[in-house]
């Protein structure tokens, strides 16, 4: 038995295969086109450039194997997009994606007719300029010939889900982004939709992460190389999905709902079905370290990964780099400051520093950001037990050391680095009934590979650097408004 994951991301689509002692078989990852910025703090792709890089990713996996091998497959993907579709399941418009700020009007409508309380009590979240609903009603607003075409509203992965089985399905965990979800019930939330005058009959249906939402159609076939009828379950937003694959199956050691009362964090449904998790969000984490590629470079060619190049020049640089601070809110941010007019910023640059001074500063200020998120877990008294690593940034051995030092705490990350798209396919094989439970699976096959200590040393410079990162939102937030 094996079990393909498909995680599609906001840089690219990867397949993983795993076999049923968890290990990884095979896998490829093909980029998408990046995301266009027609207007500052917009995010938009098309959905179809998503099934482009799924069919090349699948094909390339199933070049290793015979597709009669897969027994089941799993989603993942990046949360709160809208997909527009047609009565013909066409797409209408680009997605607006995650990331994408353009919604503070319709944040603000929302909240003064539901009212912030009210909002909690139905959600469990606050509206923000990054979920669903305010995307949606930007659109019925502002584009409302387009919005009179629309029969189906999908999320990012549950596109591609459609064109590989036919079905309109997602999952509890990634319906929870929405701000349409009844994040308790585990359900759709009448109230809300009601509320914002929703029809029910745009979305799709929910099912809990392990559950079989259809079978691999013959165009899904056809285009991917997969078997026709091969079980496909619904699987989760990236976040929940890559805790699964990280063994990680009690998010934040809470197994009932947990609220922020200021709205900072997150309380969404996990991918183990009956349980919940609270998450921070940092907008720039990994187009921090994406975007200065794309835009400066990674120094010469010479076959190796650029990411790992630049790594490798960041290395010698010392903690702290040099005093320079980047603070990551290339798209606004949500943790803490829920602000979709937070910009980055880089402070402290000399004559003196370099490039590699800038990539440890992204770094740091990515960790930061991160850390961020386990102050306020102590404020809401959440335990949090360990701390693990995953998916690309938890492969380079200078990201895993940074983050050790900023958190003060040892770090450890899992065999199979992978994250949301082993999580998927862990899912993918408790719903083909491989595993009983998504608990069984990671006992079964999750195991830790490597723990990173804190350097001492690097841990007082880099709390002092943590000090001034918090100093320079609330300095420079007048000149954002």
């Amino acid at each position: 038995m094996r079990f393909l994951g498909i995680d599609v991301g906001t840089g690219g689509t990867r397949a993983l295969l795993i076999d049923a002692e968890g290990r990884v078989t095979a896998s490829s990852t093909v980029e998408h086109v990046p995301f266009a910025s027609p207007q500052t703090g917009w995010a938009e792709q098309d959905p179809r450039d998503w099934w482009r890089a799924a069919t090349l990713a699948v094909r390339e996996v199933l070049s290793k194997i015979k597709p009669e091998e897969i027994s089941a497959i799993g989603f993942s993907g990046q949360m709160h997009g809208a997909v527009l579709l047609d009565e013909h399941d066409e797409v209408l418009r680009p997605s607006i994606i995650w990331c994408d700020q353009r919604t503070s009007a319709q944040c603000v409508a929302i909240t003064a007719k539901i009212g912030a309380m009210r909002l909690i009590d139905l959600t469990c979240n606050p509206v923000l300029t990054g979920f669903t609903l305010p995307k949606m009603l930007w659109v019925r607003e502002l584009e409302p010939e387009l919005w009179r075409q629309a029969r189906s509203v999908l999320l990012p992965k549950d596109y591609v889900r459609l064109r590989l089985t036919g079905d309109k399905a997602t999952d509890v965990a990634d319906a929870s982004g929405t701000l349409l979800f009844d994040v308790a019930g585990r359900k759709w939330s009448h109230a809300m939709l009601a509320a914002t005058e929703i029809d029910e009959a745009l979305l799709p249906r929910v099912y809990e992460s392990p559950e079989i939402t259809g079978v691999i159609s013959s165009a899904g076939a056809a285009a991917t190389g997969l078997r026709e009828g091969t079980p496909v379950v619904a699987g989760g937003g990236d976040q929940a999905a890559g805790a699964v694959g990280m063994g990680i199956v009690v998010f934040a050691a809470i197994d009932k709902r947990d609220l922020d009362p200021k709205g900072r964090v997150h309380t969404f449904c996990h991918a183990v079905p009956g349980r919940w998790h609270v998450m921070g969000v940092t907008q720039g984490a990994g187009l921090s370290l994406r975007w200065f590629r794309d835009q400066f470079g990674a120094g010469a060619d010479d076959g190796s990964d650029p990411y790992e190049r630049l790594t490798a020049e960041a290395a010698r640089i010392p903690s702290g780099a040099n005093g320079l601070v980047w603070t990551p809110y290339l798209m606004g941010e949500r943790t803490p400051h829920l602000d979709p007019q937070a910009r980055a910023t880089l402070v402290g640059l000399t004559a003196s520093h370099t490039r590699a001074h800038v990539v440890r500063a992204i770094l740091e200020g990515v960790s930061f950001s991160l850390r961020d998120t386990l102050e306020i877990f102590k404020e809401m008294n959440v335990p949090v037990g360990e701390i693990r690593l995953g998916g690309g940034g938890a492969r380079s051995e200078l990201w895993r050391q940074i983050q050790a030092d900023v958190y003060g705490r040892v770090v450890k990350t899992v065999e199979a680095e992978e994250g949301a798209a082993y999580g998927a396919a862990l899912l993918a094989g408790v719903g083909a009934g491989a595993w009983h439970s998504v608990d069984d699976a990671c006992d079964s096959v999750v195991r830790i590979k490597s723990a990173m200590a804190p350097n001492p040393e690097a841990v007082e410079t880099l709390e002092h650097q943590y000090r001034r990162f918090r100093a320079i939102y609330p300095a420079l937030r007048p000149l954002y408004e």
